[in-house]
């Protein structure tokens, strides 16, 4: 799991209560109002764990945390919480099961008074074989979302990221990257309904939501727009045997020159393909998934791809399902697939994560000197995964994700630290160092990815965001004209800035 850099690493298991206190800016009154309020709303009182609560186990929060955990079994519940936070002025932040990279889920930088509601429990997926649709609530995990489809019909999937424990409320509301973006887009590009409830406690779905607010919920950014409960998704039809191999090069093996090679292969190649490189400990790893057999990648990787030397001893053929799996665990082929069921993590280790974009081939001459960035001990890696095909056909504005023509890869900075809660060096040193390499004016990134290093809100007058202030870190995840767009749309649906984090969306209100 990938935690703030600013958290110990914290087991998130399905169960999920947290240790609280009250915030600076709450009263004790107002908090017994607002627990008041949720008992008469309706909420059992085993799913509403206080301050103090033995049964409490997220001990290590070391900023301004909940004052509680709303752990909600229904709709009603959100509702409730929602509504109460609104009549005693306690703000509501959303965790939808998974992990966030800067925890901003379950946890406030700044004094505020502040209630966390856990999807956890709305973790339902059910499947419409014959329509190729499903329903998955925003609480079930990548890894149960595509369990469930996989085993409903071995020739549907999802396209989603790799990691299984992510939650699908985030994931969905950031974009959604993973092996078969190439094929068929993204998670969100795959999105055809949700229901919502919005920052006036209705319940809502695509239709009575309106156009920009569904616009908005796919790719805008989780913890913004309400909070979302579920969501209809378009399943894919995949082949019931694909291809997978990974290929690990050393530096004397010639892992530069494939690297430098493999940035403009991998976004031109048959969208059936997926390549993605992972550079560590001074070595490239090739990672593909390929939608059809063996026998049919192997001539594709020999015309398009000879200099990595894919063989049949390389290339590995099993069922989609599996193959997330393998691909995830670096290659591992004895992990039963119900391990995609499971919930939590083992990482027990501090991290921080940081994004980019590559829109021109970085030089050979460059990756030489990058490459001795990445040490023998394996603290610092980079995940680079490409674009082009279907996710580069859709316009920049269908969604709030905007990453899309012109772009070859995303990269993913993460480096890993044992003992104290100081970011390393590292990480930040290398991506200054990277900065003429990659996109710019903006810089861009990854929402999914979230760093508060690009930027903060600044609250002003009322608790409302300044927009210019926003625009620091917003543009660079959306794009000037998509974040304007996000911004109005959130002065129509939550004026007031109800849902807000330290990078959440303002709510911009024009009078033309």
């Amino acid at each position: 799991m990938a935690v703030s850099r600013r958290s110990l690493a914290i087991v998130l298991a399905v169960c999920c209560c947290y240790a609280a206190a009250v915030s600076p800016l709450s009263s004790a009154d107002s908090t017994g109002d607002f627990l008041k309020c949720l008992a008469a709303g309706g909420l059992p009182s085993q799913l509403v764990v206080p301050w103090g609560s033995s049964s409490s186990v997220f001990t290590s929060i070391r900023t301004v945390q909940p004052i509680c955990v709303v752990t909600a079994t229904n709709a009603s519940h959100v509702q409730a919480a929602v509504l109460c936070g609104r009549r005693y002025n306690i703000r509501i932040r959303v965790r939808s099961g998974g992990h966030d990279y800067e925890g901003l889920s379950y946890r406030s930088v700044r004094p505020e008074a502040f209630a966390v509601v856990d999807l956890a429990s709305l973790r339902a997926v059910r499947i419409n074989r014959r329509a190729a649709t499903a329903w998955v609530d925003s609480g079930a995990t990548v890894g149960e979302l595509s369990y469930a489809v996989a085993k409903a019909d071995p020739g549907l999937a999802f396209p989603a990221g790799l990691c299984p424990t992510i939650g699908i409320g985030g994931h969905f509301s950031g974009g959604g990257i993973g092996m078969m973006t190439r094929k068929y887009g993204l998670s969100v590009d795959n999105v055809l309904d949700a229901v919502v409830v919005d920052a006036n406690g209705r319940l809502l779905d695509k239709k009575a939501m309106g156009r920009d607010h569904f616009w908005a919920i796919r790719g805008g950014g989780g913890g913004n727009f309400g909070i979302v409960l579920s969501w209809k998704v378009r399943l894919v039809a995949i082949p019931r045997t694909v291809s997978v191999f990974n290929i690990r090069k050393t530096i004397d093996q010639g892992a530069v020159d494939l690297v430098t090679k493999w940035q403009m292969l991998a976004p031109a190649l048959p969208d059936e393909l997926t390549i993605r490189a992972v550079v560590q400990s001074k070595q490239a790893l090739f990672q593909a998934l390929h939608l059809g057999t063996c026998n049919q990648l192997l001539p594709v990787m020999s015309s398009k791809f000879p200099e990595l030397g894919v063989t049949r001893a390389d290339c590995r053929e099993m069922s989609w399902l599996e193959s997330t799996l393998y691909i995830n665990s670096g290659g591992t082929v004895t992990t039963p697939v119900e391990d995609l069921l499971n919930r939590t993590t083992s990482l027990g280790v501090f991290t921080k994560n940081k994004s980019d974009y590559v829109k021109k081939a970085i030089s050979k001459a460059s990756w030489e000197k990058i490459f001795p960035w990445f040490d023998a001990a394996g603290a610092g890696i980079i995940i680079m995964e490409p674009q082009g095909g279907r996710v580069a056909a859709i316009a920049d504005g269908d969604t709030p994700y905007p990453h899309r023509v012109g772009v070859l890869y995303n990269i993913q900075y993460m480096s890993f630290w044992m003992d104290t809660a100081a970011v390393p060096d590292w990480i930040r040193n290398f991506y200054r160092f990277m900065e003429p390499h990659v996109s710019s004016n903006p810089r861009a990134a990854y929402v999914n990815y979230r760093d508060l290093d690009i930027g903060e809100n600044a609250v002003v007058l009322g608790g409302v965001t300044s927009y210019e202030s926003s625009r620091v870190w917003g543009e660079k995840y959306f794009g000037a004209a998509n974040f304007r767009r996000l911004a109005l749309t959130k002065g129509k649906v939550d004026a007031s800035n109800y849902f807000r984090n330290e990078q959440s969306v303002p709510p911009l209100v024009t009078t033309k």
